[in-house]
């Protein structure tokens, strides 16, 4: 399989089932998203190599089935809606978010203000991520009934929730530091 097809070169991509669309198509722009967060996500989770803490092989592992997930959720943006989808989003992929959500969020401090994105490496990316699988979500929501599988955008709404925790968890377990924002600046 070669890397280059050059049919993109004028400014075309091909869905799932090979509809042609405009590379700045609102359903590109969606699932091109969604491959931005998961870079973003390995990229953060790479900073993670020498640090140990116990639950750290859970995490990570929790971590990589998010990433392919998410991976899945864009082929679901790819595909015409009225078209059989490889692997379908179902509920409980969004359950064993919540479910990881409730576990970390068990360990940390309650929240007594907004935090900015900050303290190790890893956690100021997982922010960054964060901040991708928004504008994710936006896209999505923007194309409305074209999204076969109405589930995508509250797994995108939850996965970021997920991101922000994730990344307050990180930071805790690694001594990062949250930095409050300063109300009087």
């Amino acid at each position: 399989m070669r890397i280059y097809t050059r049919s993109g070169d004028k400014g075309e991509t091909s869905l799932i089932y090979g509809q042609r669309v405009p590379k700045d198509d609102l359903r590109v722009e969606a699932y091109g998203t969604c491959d931005e967060a998961n870079s973003a996500i390995g990229l953060a989770l790479s900073h993670l190599k020498h640090e140990e803490w116990e639950g750290k092989a859970a995490f990570m592992e929790d971590m990589q089935k998010i990433q392919t997930v998410l991976f899945h959720v864009g082929a679901e943006l790819a595909t015409p809606k009225g078209k059989d989808v490889m692997w379908e989003l179902k509920k409980s992929h969004i359950d064993d978010m919540e479910k990881a959500i409730d576990s970390w969020d068990q360990e940390l401090p309650p929240l007594k203000n907004f935090i900015l994105p900050s303290g190790h490496e890893t956690s100021a990316g997982l922010h960054l991520a964060r901040t991708v699988v928004r504008r994710a979500e936006r896209s999505a929501v923007g194309l409305g009934d074209q999204v076969g599988n109405p589930m995508v955008v509250t797994y995108l709404n939850r996965l970021s929730d997920l991101l922000f925790v994730a990344a307050r968890y990180v930071n805790k377990q690694v001594g990062g530091k949250e930095t409050p924002l300063n109300p009087d600046v």
